[in-house]
């Protein structure tokens, strides 16, 4: 069974840090693709950070610089440092494995709140 179990969202005042961790089990975590997406209020889902099983890593533009994601395929755990945060930055936070070759496989966990008073 795939479990991806969030962990460390919480409150933080603006310009505070935050690390997100996202345990896996259950898949063959270093041959995934790993990212961290987020849903604000009222807003879509979106991709914060991801980071590919050869570790190459992309970050959307509005965290560039703030926000760094990283994995440890001896733990099979993906983590999103978080810096310099922002109220804007307050939403659910979802990890997400996905395995490209056909057939497609993607699984995402229960997702952790974060929230950034200002």
């Amino acid at each position: 069974q795939v479990q991806l179990e969030e962990s460390g969202g919480g409150l933080a005042q603006a310009g505070g840090s935050l690390r997100l961790s996202c345990r896996t089990s259950g898949i063959m975590f270093r041959n995934y693709n790993m990212g961290w997406y987020r849903q604000g209020p009222g807003k879509q889902r979106e991709a914060v950070a991801t980071i590919s099983s050869g570790g190459t890593t992309s970050t959307v533009n509005s965290v560039k610089g703030r926000f760094t994601i990283s994995r440890d395929n001896a733990k099979n755990m993906v983590y999103l440092q978080m810096n310099s945060l922002k109220p804007e930055d307050t939403a659910v936070y979802y990890c997400n494995a996905r395995f490209a070759p056909l057939p497609v496989r993607e699984y995402w966990g229960q997702g952790t709140q974060v929230t950034v008073s200002s």
